[in-house]
């Protein structure tokens, strides 16, 4: 998830880095967990600039008001911070938070049972909301408008419904898919956000901060090293950090900068457009096996032995953003990008000219 995780009195990494290396003494090692590297309040937050101002924005016209601030929906990839933004809203607003996920809410019940034990102000925070059974959904809608559940009583003709008030409270929502949403569900939120992949200067400070938390020297071109490759996402930088850490610990002198984080990164298979192996093997199989395609999704994804949700919603996104993979309709094509960056020698003729496999 997003980095951060220092106190707001305490200085950030990149104002004070004269001798070219930041360092600090590490935070205790139960503290050094995801939630350790997470900004707890707007300002610590790193990136989403127009998203923070609407958000500066709602939060505090709901504290002068000292109402709860308005449903609030987070779409966007994994990693960019929507479980980190929705601990924010509950922070900013002095509220609890309750959070779950979409899967989890199996039954009308559960969800009921979770709705009838907040507090007024709680933040509910609902990861893959786009989950949701449609008869968990169902019991959302009076609850989102007027904070009130129908309890029904006994069943068949004598069955009654009893309506129950609930306490005023905020349902943050956090979906990588927001096609899957239906239209009555998101109509109920009054805040629906998309979170763009971050810069490469966003995830320099991200790293330097997620530094420091952890105890790392590292310098301002090791930082940049390591979010160069980072895909535009966080989570992805923190874990690059962790492994680079590792790497310098064992095989260096425990200081990190570019060469060191190169060299770390080439180690674990991360190469100098930030493909990891999997990612990478996709890319190899569609050149490599089909001579840069176009070929079908599922017979790619049988070629890396990979479902084809993972293929198409985890490696084929950045494969995409990257210029190196496009979709057509007659199926995955590897771009001139792709074979210049595998070093292969591309087709004379036009791939989507090539009979293809389409299954």
């Amino acid at each position: 998830m997003l980095a951060s995780g220092a106190d707001p009195a305490e200085p950030h990494p990149a104002d004070d880095d004269s001798d070219g290396l930041l360092s600090a003494d590490p935070l205790p090692a139960e503290r050094q967990g995801e939630a350790a590297l997470r900004p707890r309040t707007l300002g610590e937050f790193v990136g989403q600039s127009e998203l923070k101002g609407h958000l500066d924005v709602l939060l505090g016209a709901a504290r002068n008001r000292r109402e709860p601030v308005d449903h609030l929906l987070f779409a966007g990839p994994p990693g960019l911070g929507k479980t980190t933004l929705a601990h924010i809203v509950a922070t900013e607003l002095g509220a609890h938070l309750q959070a779950t996920s979409g899967p989890a809410l199996e039954r009308a019940g559960d969800l009921a049972a979770m709705l009838t034990k907040l507090e007024p102000g709680d933040v509910l925070f609902i990861d893959e909301i786009h989950r949701l059974p449609r008869p968990v959904e169902e019991v959302l809608y009076p609850a989102m408008e007027d904070f009130r559940i129908d309890i029904v009583l006994g069943k068949g003709p004598a069955a009654r419904s009893i309506p129950l008030d609930l306490a005023s409270f905020t349902l943050v929502g956090a979906t990588t898919r927001t096609g899957l949403i239906t239209g009555p569900l998101r109509d109920r939120f009054g805040l629906v956000a998309r979170l763009d992949f971050y810069t490469d200067d966003d995830l320099v400070s991200i790293v330097e901060r997620t530094a420091r938390i952890l105890g790392v020297p590292i310098d301002a071109a090791g930082a940049a090293e390591i979010a160069r490759r980072a895909r535009g996402t966080p989570r992805i930088a923190n874990r690059l950090l962790r492994q680079v850490r590792d790497f310098a610990q064992v095989h260096r002198d425990g200081g990190v900068d570019a060469g060191v984080a190169a060299d770390g990164l080439a180690f674990f298979g991360v190469d100098e457009l930030g493909l990891d192996r999997a990612t990478r093997a996709v890319l190899e199989a569609l050149c490599r096996s089909f001579g840069g395609g176009p070929v079908g999704l599922s017979t790619l994804a049988i070629a890396v032995s990979e479902p084809t949700e993972t293929v198409e919603d985890v490696y084929e996104p950045y494969l995409i953003q990257r210029g190196l993979l496009m979709r057509t309709p007659r199926g995955r094509v590897a771009t001139p990008a792709a074979w210049a960056h595998l070093g292969l020698q591309a087709p004379l003729s036009d791939p989507e000219a090539q009979p293809g496999l389409f299954t």
